[in-house]
């Protein structure tokens, strides 16, 4: 997206196993963005909340960061009303982006030990009602390759799978938001 909207910027990612593990993303944020400091003119961060209630904020503006806006990534890929009506019409719904439906396996059977305990399948699950999909792929051809993997993905939790096409319209308003020289901005936008 960046090469495409002409962006001059580099990307520093950091493991996206973070998100399981929310209380440690303030602390890498920083100690990247420290590291950065000194090669860029601006270093910005490309997370939202993501469950670190507030850690995260506070070292944006430590450092004087700005940070992708909203509780967390579905917030950026949905918009925070689309979610809200989302888990408003059904409390039990268990959200997935394009990234989750791919890594499924990985990112959250492995990650919570369901791939060597299944019986804690219920444990974790039990409260959820629906799996929600939040699509971000426009590309029918990925699309037909994501859908059966999203499908899987809700089998594995023996819930019903919900789509939601989001596109990549707030994430790439998020971004140009975010990369946007904007002097007068204040820092960690909520």
């Amino acid at each position: 997206m960046a090469a495409a909207e002409g962006w001059p910027l580099d990307v520093h990612p950091l493991p996206p196993l973070l998100h399981n593990r929310p209380e440690r993303i303030a602390g890498e944020v920083e100690g990247l963005a420290s590291r950065l400091a000194a090669a860029y003119d601006r270093v910005v961060v490309g997370y939202a909340d993501c469950g670190t209630y507030g850690a995260l904020d506070e070292v944006c503006a430590r450092l004087g960061l700005t940070r992708l806006p909203g509780l967390h990534c579905y917030d950026v890929f949905a918009g925070p009303e689309t979610v809200e009506a989302v888990l408003e019409a059904e409390p039990g719904s268990y959200l997935l982006t394009d990234f989750l439906v791919r890594s499924f396996a990985r990112t959250v059977e492995q990650e919570l030990g369901l791939d060597r305990h299944p019986e804690l399948l219920d444990d974790y699950f039990r409260h959820y009602t629906r799996v929600v999909w939040l699509a971000q792929s426009e590309d029918p051809a990925e699309l037909a390759e994501l859908r059966p993997l999203a499908q899987d993905a809700a089998d594995r939790l023996g819930l019903p799978l919900h789509v939601v096409p989001t596109g990549v319209g707030g994430l790439a308003l998020a971004l140009r938001r975010l990369v946007s020289p904007q002097p007068e901005e204040a820092p960690c936008p909520l």
